[in-house]
C-alpha cells in the first residue's frame, strides 16, 4: 500500500475520469515494463509464436499491387491464391533448427505458419493475376478489367404516319 501525500483543497474538485484513467494507465506501464517472467516471454514454443507478414495495398497504372514483407522465405514457402473474390496469401517460415540449443537471452524473430486474406474489388480480371517475389517482398499484381464503356443511342424522331 503506497503512502500519499495530503493535498488540501478548497472545496470539492469536480470527478474527472480522465485523470483515474491517466493514473491507471501510468500503472500499467509500470506493470508491464519490468520483466514478467523472463524465461516464459522468451522461450515460447513456435507452435505458439503466430505472425502475419506486413502488406501494402495499392492502385498503380489500371492495376492493383499488393505487397507482402516475407523476409527470410523461399518462393515455394508461400502460396498465392483466388477462390471467388478473395486473394489469399499462406505460407511458413521455417524456425533455423541449427540455433534450437543456444540460450537465448531475447528472440524476437518470428516462425510459423500465416495466412492473409484480402477482398478484391469485382472489377478485376482473376485470370491475369501475376506474383513476383524479390529479396524478401512478395509483389501480387492484380490487373482490373476493360472498362465498358458506356454505349450512347441515339433517338430519332418518331414520325408521324400520313392520313
Amino acid at each position: 500500500m503506497a503512502i500519499e501525500k495530503w493535498r488540501p483543497t478548497r472545496g470539492l474538485t469536480p470527478w474527472n475520469p480522465f485523470i483515474e484513467l491517466n493514473e491507471m494507465e501510468q500503472r500499467f506501464d509500470e506493470m508491464f515494463s519490468r520483466p514478467f517472467l523472463p524465461s516464459v516471454w522468451q522461450r515460447l514454443p513456435v507452435e505458439q509464436m503466430t505472425w502475419a507478414p506486413a502488406i501494402d495495398v495499392f492502385e498503380r497504372e489500371g492495376k492493383f499491387v499488393v505487397k507482402a514483407e516475407v523476409p527470410g522465405m523461399k518462393e515455394d514457402d508461400i502460396h498465392v491464391s483466388v477462390e471467388g473474390d478473395v486473394l489469399t496469401i499462406k505460407g511458413e517460415k521455417k524456425t533455423e533448427s541449427d540455433v534450437k540449443e543456444d540460450d537465448y537471452y531475447r528472440s524476437e524473430r518470428s516462425y510459423g505458419s500465416f495466412f492473409r486474406s484480402i477482398a478484391l474489388p469485382s472489377n478485376v480480371d482473376a485470370n491475369k493475376i501475376e506474383a513476383n517475389y524479390d529479396n524478401g517482398v512478395l509483389e501480387v499484381s492484380i490487373p482490373k478489367k476493360p472498362e465498358i464503356k458506356p454505349k450512347k443511342i441515339a433517338i430519332k424522331k418518331k414520325e408521324k404516319a400520313s392520313k
